[in-house]
C-alpha cells in the first residue's frame, strides 16, 4: 500500500528551480519504496503570509500522520534572507498532525561583514537550530559533523545527498579513447551572479589560457545561470588563444546531460565542492572527472567520486591539475570510474531514495 507524503515548496526560484527539480525526480524514485509523494507550494510571495498559511492550515487538514518533507533555504522563507516566520510553517503543520521532515538545502548561514550580513546571519543560524523543536526529522545535505553550528543530536537527524537533477540512468561512454581530431573539452556548469561571477570566469580564463598553451586547442563548454550574461567578459579574455569557446546559455534537464556527456572534465570554482553541490554532483552522475577544491562541507560521499583537487591559494595549482586529468588518459579514466560507482552508490536517485524510505521507517 502506497504511503502519502508531501513536499513543500516556499518561494519559486528563477529561471530554474532545482529544489522544485530535485522534489520531482525524488518522487518518481520514492514510487519504488510504496511513497506517493504530492509537491505544494506556499505561496507566501505571490499571496501575502496570511493568506499563505490560511491556505497551508487548510491543505494540512489532509496531511495529518503523513510525512511532510519542507525544502528549507534562506530565500525560499524569506525576501531577503531572513527566514524567522519558517517557524510559523513548521508550526502550522505540527498542530495539523503531519510527520515533520526539514531538509536542509542551505546548511550554513550566509556571510558577509556588513551589519545587515551579521544580523542576517544571527537570524538564520537561530532558525537553522529551532527547527529542531518543529520537526520529527531533520535531513542534512552534507555531514552534520562538518557544520560550523553544530546541530544538536539529541533530535533525529539524518545526511542524505543531493542528486542530478536529470533522470536515471545516465547513459555516457566515459574513459574512452578521446577522438584524435576533437579537442578536449572542459565543462562548466553554472557561474554565480554579481562580483563573485566576474571573479570565476577571471579564474576560468586563465586557467583555459594556460592549459592551451600547454597542451595545445582545447574547448571550453560553459552553461547554466549567468553563463551568456558573461559570455562577451569569456570571449574577450580568451582571444587570441587556442580556446574553443563554446556558450549554451540555461539548458533542459536532458540537454544538461547531453552537455557534459560531451566533455571530457568538469571543472567547478564557484565555491567548495560538497554533497549538496547539485551542479558538480551532475558532472559525478555523468560519469565526469570533476576538477574542484575542498572546503569546510567536503567531506562523505563526495570524496568517494572521481575528484582532482587543487588548492586556491596554492599558485598554478588549478592549472596543473587540470592539465594533468587532461593529458593523462589513464588517470583520466581512473576518475571516470570512481564517479561512476559514487553515483550509483551514493548519488543516483533511487540510492538517495532507498535513503529516505530507510531513515522515515526508522522514527516511530
Amino acid at each position: 500500500m502506497m504511503q502519502k507524503c508531501v513536499a513543500l515548496l516556499g518561494r519559486r526560484d528563477e529561471p530554474t528551480d532545482a529544489i522544485a527539480e530535485y522534489c520531482q525526480y525524488l518522487r518518481g524514485a520514492l514510487r519504488e519504496h510504496d511513497f506517493q509523494m504530492e509537491i505544494v507550494r506556499a505561496a507566501w510571495k505571490e499571496e501575502g503570509w496570511a493568506a499563505a498559511q490560511r491556505e497551508l492550515r487548510q491543505q494540512a487538514q489532509g496531511w495529518r500522520g503523513a510525512w511532510v518533507f519542507v525544502q528549507f533555504t534562506a530565500l525560499a522563507w524569506s525576501e531577503r534572507g531572513f527566514p524567522m516566520r519558517f517557524l510559523e510553517v513548521l508550526r502550522v503543520l505540527r498542530e495539523a498532525q503531519a510527520r515533520v521532515a526539514v531538509v536542509y538545502h542551505d546548511v550554513e548561514p550566509y556571510s558577509g561583514t556588513r551589519l545587515v550580513d551579521r544580523l542576517r546571519r544571527r537570524a538564520q543560524i537561530r532558525t537553522l537550530r529551532s527547527i529542531a523543536r518543529y520537526s520529527n526529522l531533520r535531513i542534512f545535505t552534507v555531514e552534520p559533523e562538518l557544520l560550523s553550528w553544530r546541530p544538536s543530536h539529541k533530535f533525529p537527524l539524518a545526511c542524505i545527498p543531493v542528486g542530478a537533477n536529470f533522470p536515471n540512468p545516465i547513459l555516457c561512454e566515459q574513459g574512452q579513447s578521446h577522438p584524435a581530431h576533437e579537442p578536449l573539452t572542459v565543462a562548466v556548469f553554472g557561474i554565480t551572479g554579481g562580483a563573485a561571477g566576474s571573479s570565476e570566469i577571471t579564474r576560468i580564463a586563465e586557467a583555459m589560457r594556460e592549459v592551451a598553451q600547454s597542451i595545445g586547442p582545447a574547448r571550453l563548454r560553459i552553461f547554466g545561470r549567468n553563463a551568456q550574461s558573461v559570455e562577451a567578459c569569456l570571449r574577450d579574455a580568451l582571444r587570441d588563444t587556442a580556446v574553443v569557446c563554446e556558450v549554451l546559455g540555461v539548458l533542459s534537464p536532458g540537454d544538461v546531460a547531453s552537455a557534459l556527456c560531451r566533455s571530457d572534465v568538469q571543472l567547478d570554482v564557484r565555491g567548495a565542492i560538497s554533497t549538496r553541490r547539485g551542479s558538480a554532483i551532475a558532472g559525478v552522475a555523468c560519469g565526469l572527472p570533476v576538477v574542484a577544491h575542498a572546503g569546510a562541507e567536503t567531506g562523505g560521499a563526495i570524496l568517494q567520486a572521481g575528484l582532482a583537487l587543487y588548492e586556491p591559494g596554492k599558485p598554478g595549482d588549478l592549472v596543473r591539475t587540470l592539465t594533468r586529468v587532461l593529458t593523462d588518459p589513464t588517470y583520466r579514466a581512473s576518475l571516470a570510474a570512481r564517479s561512476r560507482a559514487a553515483h550509483e552508490r551514493y548519488f543516483s536517485w533511487s540510492a538517495i531514495a532507498a535513503k529516505y524510505a530507510e531513515e522515515l521507517r526508522r522514527i516511530p
